[in-house]
């Protein structure tokens, strides 16, 4: 009798999970662990994170032993989740990290999603396993619906909050808060310095001469006078006369206040029904007012240049510079502080410049257009001429004060912010990203021509967000998120010091000190001497993420953010 042999299907190898497992562990300890124990290491956290990432999906596509269908399958419902998901986040989300923001926060999340996944379900039904899948890819989708966040760091981290708490701002506009005016009062007449002329100060260089502070802060801490909360804006302050100027944003409109100086108080405000808004730096004015004769001249995120009445805010004119430019708003927004030079105003409306007629608004002249860009126009004299400079997305131009036309320029592309620097024999310092370092150009002018040459570059400090300071033949800046020294003979590195995130400094020049304002809302003083680096003193001034130039009036110190402004009195030496 003939028997009938079945052949029995041959049992599929189980999956090869270890390979994940210690990809997904690896990834998280970079991403996560890595820059708590060593900020320095951020970015290689990330970078970490990205090939813990690449691993993971290798693993999964070639040695998982998975049914092809999943190996495939998985990572097309991820990617396809993912792009409809943006569709329904916060909108700090959607656009943070120029539109990468989600994509970026995903893979951490779903290379952990994918291998706990595989591990859980390892001995499930086929069908199962599937609906696990859906169920893992909802849930991850779902971490970033439940969010917002406030913007970046220099270190990259995220201010994360639920997507349902209410905003500084928000809360700002829902306060019952003291907004009456102070009483009318008459300020003894203060000289020009005692004042603040606008954006870091007369000679947009963040010196403070003339003051000297106490170091010791542990027997002598700053005193906090006033603090009152503020809206979003990265405007830093002008002062004169007992009395500050500042921009912010209130909901729709966008905010010039005047304060008393020696309480805070509102004195005045004018608003311009205007609102800008983008992920990384969240809304509000970009620009510093700054102050001439009586009146204050502003700039805000979309282009509108105001020139009211410092007493009483009263407007004298208004324009708008973008559509007097034809400029484009950047993605960052309208950044550029008004220059007060004689009978005009200048601003730069997205690296394009433009002056103003100080009496009548009208258009005097207009520079060179088609670039871009975030940096202020300064004033400058070489071969005893006067003319304006900007650093835009083309490099360093240059323009004649009398009729905006083009003097010289310096081609080096990039996405300006700080200003250029000036060392004592009139040569340039400029710096026009984050990744370019701090070049010195010396100008010079013969038989009619300008000339333009090189005379180093510097990659041990690169100030692209931070403004540096030049000081006894150093210049002190940032280096990412460090304080660094470079000599100006040839830009060597002389120390790099603690990290301070993208904060601010000024500088006291007969004290050789700096005064730096973190990004973290920390006073420091450091020693601006180029032997090495030494912190003397530091102070928590302000909570939250702080970019905003802090202003030293007198013994009066003036910091803010996005959502609180506070003053401080230093000590006097001497006093």
């Amino acid at each position: 009798m003939a028997t009938t042999q079945f052949a029995l299907p041959t049992p599929r190898k189980p999956l090869r999970l270890w390979p994940g497992i210690i990809a997904v562990g690896l990834q998280w300890l970079g991403w996560f662990l890595l820059p708590v124990v060593l900020p320095q290491a951020t970015f290689i956290g990330l970078l970490m994170g990205v090939v813990g990432g690449l691993a993971i999906l290798l693993w999964w596509l070639l040695f998982s032993r998975a049914p092809w269908v999943e190996r495939i399958g998985a990572p097309l419902l991820i990617v396809g989740a993912l792009i409809l998901t943006k569709r329904v986040v916060h909108p700090s989300i959607a656009g943070g990290g120029m539109g990468m923001l989600l994509y970026i926060l995903a893979i951490p999340v779903f290379g952990l999603a994918l291998v706990a996944w595989a591990v859980v379900t390892r001995r499930f039904s086929a069908g199962a396993r599937r609906l696990a899948l859906i169920a893992a890819i909802v849930l991850g989708c779902s971490v970033f619906m439940v969010i917002r966040t406030g913007g970046l760091t220099a270190e990259f981290d995220n201010d994360f909050h639920w997507r349902w708490s209410k905003t500084p701002e928000q809360k700002l506009l829902t306060l019952a808060s003291d907004e009456s005016p102070a009483p009318a009062s008459a300020p003894a007449p203060t000289n020009a310095e005692a004042g603040w002329s606008g954006f870091r100060g007369p000679q947009r260089d963040s010196v403070v001469h003339g003051a000297r502070i106490k170091t010791d802060w542990a027997a002598t801490p700053p005193v906090q006078l006033w603090r009152r909360p503020v809206g979003p804006a990265w405007s830093s302050f002008a002062v004169y006369n007992g009395r500050l100027y500042t921009q912010e944003q209130r909901g729709e409109e966008e905010i010039v206040a005047c304060h008393d100086l020696s309480t805070g108080k509102p004195v005045w405000k004018h608003s311009d029904r205007a609102r800008f808004w983008e992920s990384n730096a969240g809304p509000g004015p970009r620009a510093t007012p700054a102050l001439s004769n009586g009146r204050v001249y502003t700039q805000g995120a979309t282009g509108i240049v105001n020139v009211l009445d410092a007493a009483t805010g009263a407007v004298v004119w208004t324009r708008n510079s973008v559509n007097d430019t034809g400029a484009k708003i950047p993605g960052w927004g309208i950044a550029g502080s008004p220059l007060v030079v004689n009978d005009l105003v200048i601003v730069a409306a997205s690296g394009s410049l433009v002056a103003y007629d100080l009496a009548t608004g009208n258009p005097r002249w207009q520079g060179p257009s088609g670039a871009a860009g975030y940096s202020s126009p300064q004033l400058v004299t070489i071969n005893g001429v006067q003319q304006v400079v900007l650093l835009n997305s083309n490099g360093a131009i240059s323009v004649s004060l009398a009729d905006g036309k083009p003097l010289w320029e310096h081609k080096w592309e990039g996405v300006p912010i700080v200003q250029p620097g000036v060392a004592p024999n009139g040569d340039l310092l400029v710096s026009v990203s984050e990744s370019s370092g701090l070049r010195r150009l010396a100008v010079a002018q013969s038989s009619g021509a300008w000339t333009v040459q090189e005379r180093w570059t510097s990659e041990d400090i690169y100030p692209w967000f931070n403004d540096f300071v030049i000081h006894k033949g150093h210049a002190f800046g940032f280096n990412g998120s460090s304080l660094v020294c470079v000599n100006l003979d040839d830009g060597k590195l002389k120390w790099k010091g603690k990290r301070y995130g993208f904060g601010q400094l000024i500088l006291l020049p007969e004290q050789d000190v700096l005064l730096i304002l973190s990004e973290q809302g920390e006073l420091a003083l450091a020693k601006a001497t180029p032997d090495q680096f030494t912190e003397m003193a530091h102070f928590p001034a302000l909570e939250g993420k702080t970019w905003n130039h802090p202003v030293l009036v007198g013994d009066v110190l003036l910091v803010r953010n996005d959502h609180e402004m506070a003053a401080f009195r230093l000590s006097s030496e001497g006093g």
